[in-house]
Order: structure tokens, then sequence, then C-alpha cells
């Protein structure tokens, strides 16, 4: 009864001003969706037209055809689908178990190592593409999706996030007590640990998901074939050199997003609890 009472209070003392300033906020991070969506409805001419057009047309479905038609579009969103997941699996579970050694297991180098890893946070990603397109090409990965899932399996900013959450969440005695039952370092890990920072896991797979889905340069430049195209290439063979057809090209993106407004839709909540969870624990 406390609890509820003193949560009332907190509610009473929102002032309506509050409130007005979230709305506002909404309407400024919603709105280039919406224009998005009203130049999908549109061709060229009305898009640029001054003053411009605030409520879509009747054109939407005419241009997703031809999205459709000019470009292997649904296979492009599966591509990139299939890319996305894997990578924000695999920066789930492979920086959870990095973090988790950096965190909780003792080594020679480790301080050194986990600072050359922070390190590469600082070095642009454009300066990566020569050498690992090189990689690739040794590899025989080029024009496959394997070279863009296995480059971004892990992730140094992932690493950070997971051992700084499982510094702050695990404490050594119960990995102690573990060990004195008899479980091994994997089963600590795995049985322990994990289901743990779950939330905090879940959370960078999601970010590694969607970074993954709007990732371009890199799949621009290692993917040759129209049906190994991700989403974003797709979006961008619907371009010419000479001329840019924007409702064309809008409709493509906009259908690129949708994707990932269900996304949210579907599993926001789960991810403010997520970051919440970590940032109020200990």
């Amino acid at each position: 009864m406390t609890t509820t009472t003193s949560r009332h209070r907190r509610l009473d003392r929102v002032r309506w001003w509050t409130y007005l300033l979230l709305g506002v906020a909404t309407v400024v991070c919603l709105f280039p969706l919406y224009w998005m969506f009203i130049v999908a409805t549109t061709d060229t001419a009305t898009a640029t037209r001054m003053p411009p057009e605030v409520l879509p047309g009747g054109n939407f479905l005419h241009l997703a055809g031809l999205v459709v038609d000019t470009v292997p579009f649904v296979q492009s969103l599966l591509n990139s689908l299939a890319v996305a997941t894997a990578i924000g699996a695999g920066q789930a579970v492979l920086c959870a178990l990095a973090g988790f050694a950096f965190a909780k297991l003792r080594f020679p180098g480790r301080n050194a190592l986990f600072l050359v890893v922070v390190l590469t946070m600082t070095v642009p990603t454009q300066l990566s593409v020569i050498p690992q397109y090189l990689i690739m090409s040794e590899l025989g990965w080029v024009d496959t999706l394997q070279a863009l899932i296995v480059p971004g399996l892990a992730s140094a900013f992932g690493i950070f996030w997971m051992r700084q959450h499982i510094s702050a969440t695990i404490s050594d005695e119960l990995m102690q007590a573990a060990r004195i039952d008899g479980a091994s370092t994997w089963q600590v890990f795995w049985r322990i640990a994990f289901p743990i920072v779950r939330p905090a896991a879940f959370v960078l797979g999601l970010f590694g998901f969607v970074t993954a889905w709007n990732d371009f340069l890199w799949p621009f430049i290692v993917l040759k074939s129209p049906e190994r195209y991700t989403a974003q290439i797709a979006i961008k063979a619907l371009q010419n050199s000479y001329d840019v057809d924007l409702g064309l090209a809008m409709s493509g993106s906009f259908l690129a997003t949708v994707p990932l407004v269900l996304l949210f839709v579907l599993v926001g909540r789960r991810m403010v609890a997520g970051i919440l969870e970590g940032a109020f624990k200990g």
C-alpha cells in the first residue's frame, strides 16, 4: 500500500508541460517516417512541390509493385533478415562469453588485451574495409552472405558492454559456490552467468540486429549478385546514375523500414526493461 501511494504521489508531481514535451518529442521522432510514407505514395514532382504535401497520395501499391519488379526486393529482405538475425544472436552469445572471460577469469595479459579491444572502438570502420575485403577474397567468400555474417558476430562495443554488466551483476562468491559444486567454467557461464545477464545480451543482440539491417557500406562492397543483395543495396539499385525517382526510392525505403518498426513494437518493452535492469543493478 505504501509503495502504491508513493508511486501515485510521484505521478501527481509530473507537470502538464512534461507530457507536452514528450508529445512534441514523439512527433519529431515519428515525422521522418511519416514523411517517408508521404513521398512513397506520390511522384517526384509532388514530393518536391512547395508548399509540400502533408497528406499521403494513392500510388503506394503501384510504387511498391514497381520496387518488387525492378529488383529482387523480397529476396533482399530475406537476406537482410538472415544476416541480421545471425549477427544479433552471435553478438548476444559471443560477446557475453568474451565479457565473462574478461570480467571473471584470471589469465596473463587480461587487462592489456581488454585495453586493445576497447581501443579498437576508436578506429574508423572505413579503415578496416580493405584488409577485410582481402581476407574475404582469400577465403573465397566475396559475394556470399557469410562475408557479412562472420565479421559481425562479435564487436568491441558488445564485449565492453557485457564485461561491465557481468562485473556488476555476478559476484565472485556465486562463481566459487558453483565451482565447489563441481561446475566447469563453461557450465558456470551457460547455466549461471548467461541466464542472469540475458536481458543485457538481448538488448545487445537487438542493437546488432538493427546495425546489420541498416548496414550499407560493407554489403555494397562485397556483394555483386542481385539475388544476394540486402535490403539497403536493393534500395540503392532502384536509383540510376542520372535520375532519382523519389517515390520509388522512398517506397523501397519504407518497405525496408517496416520490419524494424514491427520489431520494436513487439520487443520494445523488453528492450527498455533490459536497459533499465542494467542501469539499476548494483
